[in-house]
């Protein structure tokens, strides 16, 4: 008997798989792709020679993540690499304000006005980031704080609304990029801790950046892969998973995939039914024949570019996506261009680009030319550049991936007490009805980013359970 057996090899499954194989417990993990990586892959989606990442690219959760930070996962071949800027957010007259590494310039792109309220607001937290990513990030109520000052402090400025904390700027150039920033979470601006969000993204990127991983996000899922099997853990693809019957006896099954498959799986019936998923975007990926032609001169030379020109503006397009039921007709959009930082994920002089704007679960239309007349406001020229797209929408999302039902990336509504309270009120968020199962998806605490840490907390609950028994 096996005494672990993880269902889904994405990066939170993967994670699980190494915490428990560092334990010395006997490890097995069941795919039912041909291929692991989950959110975390990288495939030639568009013209050969051209390495695209179909869901996650830019890694600024996977560079701070205190589970990868303590693996070897260097040895295994993953590599961070580093725009010149993290991120940059264009306007329409051809500047732009930016996350910089550095707090100071930061600031400084936002104008006089902002920037000493910009450098009070994240500079306490700075110094002080590791230990307050490891609190806020760890497995909840079983772990101390290792700074609880600091997470007090933190928790009173980032748990109300983003729309709160962006009073305290003047200006629209601060307020536009925080709520860029914010909107990574896929959810309207004014809800429960989404000025956390905020924050959180432009910490990391302070810290350590916004990077790519070398050949793609593959390499990220590739890596854990090779670490485990050094331990002696063993991976399945091609293995769909019914029912538990279908997987060998273990002492504990440990689910990477969506509440709903998990009740599906496990025969736990009603147990999830009030868990809510979100709204879902629309992706493209562009093999182009140059660099996309930006006007601000700082979107250039940065990883992620954020395209929307204010935060009315980013507020209108999340709020008809999330609320009203349709896809806004000027979408925000959260682009990566990786191959500014890896030449190698396109032939000489070519790029990849990556972009999606926000659109309502199950949406089935097609926002293309509404996301390219966007990408031509802040790039003209950009459509001449096209050699290949390859569109995805909320469907095609979830056909790619299971947990990512209606097309929700986040695997579960990032918003209401779903933000914090995720996948159920529960004091125990890894554990379910039955004794030897236990979910570790991006539905759990943490909650979504190639992270690790809902896999890395699920498996210390885990370990408990298997101590105790």
């Amino acid at each position: 008997m096996l005494d672990a057996v993880i269902v889904g090899a994405g990066p939170n499954g993967l994670t699980a798989a190494v915490e428990l194989a560092r334990r010395g417990l006997s490890v097995a993990v069941f795919e039912a792709r041909d291929t692991v990586g989950g959110g975390a892959r990288t495939e030639e989606l568009t013209l050969p020679g051209f390495r695209h990442d179909p869901c996650s690219a830019a890694h600024p959760l996977g560079i701070n993540s205190p589970a990868f930070r303590d693996m070897p996962l260097d040895r295994y071949g993953l590599e961070w690499l580093h725009a010149e800027l993290p991120m940059a957010h264009p306007f329409p007259d051809g500047s732009a304000a930016v996350l910089s590494r550095s707090v100071a310039e930061t600031a400084a792109s936002f104008g006089p006005h902002d920037a000493g309220t910009y450098r009070r607001l994240v500079e306490p937290f700075l110094p002080k980031w590791d230990a307050l990513v490891r609190d806020f990030m760890a497995l909840p109520l079983t772990a101390l704080p290792r700074d609880p000052v600091t997470l007090a402090r933190f928790g009173l400025t980032g748990l109300p609304p983003s729309t709160w904390l962006m009073r305290r700027f003047r200006d629209d150039r601060a307020r536009a990029l925080f709520s860029g920033l914010v909107a990574h979470a896929i959810a309207p601006l004014g809800g429960l801790a989404t000025g956390a969000v905020g924050l959180v993204f432009a910490l990391a990127g302070h810290a350590r950046g916004w990077p790519v991983a070398r050949g793609g996000s593959q390499s990220i899922s590739d890596a854990l892969t090779a670490y485990l099997k050094d331990l002696g853990g063993a991976v399945h693809t091609s293995y769909e998973i019914k029912r538990l019957d279908d997987l060998p006896p273990a002492r504990a099954y440990i689910f990477d995939t969506s509440p709903t498959a998990l009740a599906r799986i496990a025969g736990l019936g009603s147990y999830y039914e009030r868990f809510r998923y979100g709204a879902s975007v629309f992706k493209l990926d562009y093999a182009l024949d140059g660099p996309v032609p930006w006007t601000a001169k700082e979107a250039r030379s940065a990883g992620t570019v954020q395209v929307g020109p204010g935060s009315r503006d980013i507020a209108a397009a999340l709020r008809a996506a999330s609320r009203e039921g349709r896809a806004p007709d000027k979408p925000f959009l959260i682009t990566v261009q990786p191959s500014v930082m890896d030449p190698s994920r396109a032939p000489a002089g070519r790029h990849v680009f990556w972009a999606y704007g926000h659109v309502p679960s199950g949406w089935d239309g097609d926002l293309t030319d509404a996301v390219e007349r966007q990408l031509e406001r802040f790039a003209p020229g950009f459509r001449d550049r096209i050699l290949a797209r390859a569109t995805a929408g909320p469907p095609e999302l979830a056909a790619r991936n299971a947990n990512y039902v209606g097309g929700d990336i986040a695997c579960g509504a990032v918003s209401g007490l779903q933000m914090l309270l995720r996948p159920k009120l529960s004091l125990s968020p890894y554990t379910t009805p039955h004794p030897a199962v236990f979910i570790c998806s991006s539905a759990s605490p943490p909650g979504p980013g190639v992270h690790g840490m809902s896999g890395h907390n699920a498996a210390k609950a885990v370990w408990r359970r298997i101590r105790a028994s």
